[in-house]
């Protein structure tokens, strides 16, 4: 059986949500990040990037949430080889982008070392989230699947990537197309179940 080592709240969460809709048997195995368990010794043997998610299966352990995501469902990817592109286009902006974005207000220790440019960094964040929204608000409408009504690999990347926005000082209803698509995720039993679960 796939275990999955994840945070609460985090884009791992977005494997369970997968795993979910597919109705895939898996183990969850939470990591405590405010304990620091993902920088023990017990969780880097999993995954040495001390980062989440991780992935267990029976021919070995994968990490990084889209090729997870495309290993746990492949079904799930459009058969048109245009709208796929588009799938892969929307996860990558997520993970080299958005995600990076939110990380600076978290994470900042990756990319400098003095305090006042954590607190700057930080500072930073409603405005380049704000900037992503509004390129997600004008991508939404054009794109050739999902929108929340079917689900396709980047519909639950982004949704897990939305529940940030509140955190991150970002006005959601600001943002029409935005707020209908997690309207309609909210309302997906897999996504309910997670919320059940404590994940979300």
């Amino acid at each position: 059986m796939l275990k999955l080592h994840y945070a609460p709240r985090t884009i791992s969460v977005a494997v369970a949500i997968v795993l979910e809709e597919t109705g895939t048997d898996y183990i969850a195995v939470p990591i405590d990040f405010t304990a620091g368990e993902q920088a023990g010794a017990a969780y880097l043997a999993i995954n040495s990037k001390g980062r989440v998610p991780a992935l267990e299966t029976a021919r070995g352990i994968l990490t990084e949430t889209g090729a997870i995501l495309e290993y746990v469902a492949p079904q799930l990817v459009p058969d048109d080889p245009l709208a796929a592109a588009q799938m892969r286009e929307l996860m990558y902006y997520l993970a080299s982008t958005m995600h990076v974005n939110h990380a600076h207000k978290l994470r900042g220790a990756r990319w400098a070392d003095e305090e006042s440019s954590f607190a700057d960094m930080t500072r930073k964040v409603p405005q380049t989230m704000a900037a992503s929204c509004e390129y997600l608000e004008e991508l939404l409408p054009r794109l050739p699947f999902g929108g929340g009504d079917e689900m396709v690999l980047s519909e639950a990347y982004l949704y897990v990537v939305l529940t940030w926005l509140p955190g991150d000082g970002v006005d959601v209803s600001r943002y029409p197309h935005i707020s209908a698509f997690m309207r309609k995720m909210r309302a997906r039993p897999s996504v309910q179940r997670i919320y059940e679960k404590g994940m979300l």
